[in-house]
């Protein structure tokens, strides 16, 4: 084993778990018609499946479109970092029960703009894998 496995390590799913409940920021990646998008999201994330909700619009006509998404966490600071990225399908809310049952989750929009449709991403593969950052043996001192 080199320097560099031991310095990047895989995520077990349920680490991968731990760390999406634990956090409440995302990025949202879709595709139509071949063209890539992604979009910041607030989301929780509840047994195998991730909800957030969005106003009209770009991301909320996409997944509508094509309902295979990506979606991905991250973190870093000086130490280090980690990344969970999921895969699986979109599906807008639309019956009584599944938007009542959305309304109670625990999302805190960072803008105080009307976003009255919910979205819940069920879960197919979730994968992470976590960095320390070491120095660059080919510079000294600099990561």
């Amino acid at each position: 084993m080199d320097d560099a496995t031991t310095l990047m390590t895989s995520l077990s799913e349920q680490e991968c778990w731990v760390r999406l409940r634990n956090n409440e920021m995302g990025r949202l990646a879709v595709a139509v018609d071949g063209r890539p998008d992604i979009f910041p999201v607030n989301y929780f994330a509840s047994g195998s499946s991730i909800l957030f909700r969005t106003a009209g619009g770009t991301k909320f006509d996409d997944v509508t479109v094509n309902h295979a998404v990506a979606f991905e966490v991250d973190h870093f600071d000086q130490d280090g970092g980690w990344s969970i990225v999921v895969r699986g399908t979109a599906k807008p809310l639309t019956t009584p029960a599944e938007i009542a049952d959305a309304e109670s989750a625990p999302l805190k929009p960072w803008i105080p703009t009307d976003k009255p449709n919910f979205v819940r991403i069920d879960v197919e593969v979730v994968t992470g894998r976590a960095v320390v950052f070491a120095l660059d043996p080919r510079h000294e001192g600099t990561l």
